[in-house]
């Protein structure tokens, strides 16, 4: 005998993906869209691991792109792959540039993106 759910509606692989979609796609359209405009707010977390600014803001605006890619994605499924690996790299060297500069506890929230951004690769056919 299953166990009874208080509702009658269960999360699909799907619906998850779709979910994390677009919480992934606000938070870094949102992230990307103020580094790339130069915001001080948007590019503090850039400098503080030395990162010069030019560089921030040309991540800025991958980050805008990743989230333009999977907002897109919702229709061509191809956009939505584009964004979410380039976004994966992006994390990925977001890491290194936090332990380059030995600021191993700045990087956590960048490992927390590339494991959600892994789900979202993993379910996207879901």
């Amino acid at each position: 005998m299953q166990p009874t759910m208080p509702y009658r509606y269960t999360m699909s692989s799907h619906n998850i993906h779709l979910i994390l979609a677009l919480f992934l796609c606000l938070l870094f359209l949102l992230s990307g869209l103020m580094k790339a405009s130069g915001n001080e707010k948007g590019l503090a977390g850039t400098r503080e691991v030395n990162v010069p600014d030019g560089l921030g803001r040309f991540t800025g605006a991958l980050e805008a792109l990743g989230a333009l890619g999977i907002l897109i994605g919702f229709k061509l499924t191809l956009f939505a792959w584009l964004g979410f690996v380039g976004l994966w790299l992006v994390m990925a060297g977001a890491i290194f540039f936090h332990f380059r500069a030995k600021k191993i506890k700045g990087a956590i929230p960048a490992f927390v993106l590339l494991v959600l951004l892994s789900v979202a690769i993993i379910t996207i056919n879901a």
